[in-house]
């Protein structure tokens, strides 16, 4: 499987829509639309996570730059999220 990042998404933008344009390249696993605890608004973000290595790439390849909503979406691999004790800048060695 493979997690994609899809930014620069508009607020409008509801979960089954965004699998729905996901899924004209491959089977898609979860959705999931980031919310802000705060303000309980979407960011302008989200992970897509799909069945298949390939189809995630052509996503990726066909929708980065796409305008959904009159917005382009950035879309491209989701990086691995890193543990608290790994975070650039937060060493514990003095």
């Amino acid at each position: 499987m493979k997690n994609l990042f899809v930014g620069n998404l508009s607020s409008n933008l509801a979960p089954d829509e965004l699998g729905t344009l996901f899924q004209t390249y491959g089977a898609v696993e979860e959705v999931q639309i980031i919310m802000d605890p705060n303000t309980g608004y979407p960011p302008g973000f989200a992970f897509v996570e799909m069945t298949n290595d390939i189809a995630a790439m052509k996503a990726v390849v066909s929708l980065n730059g796409t305008a959904v909503l009159r917005i382009p979406l950035k879309v491209e691999e989701a990086k691995p999220r890193l543990e608290p004790h790994e975070e650039p800048g937060n060493s514990t060695c003095r």
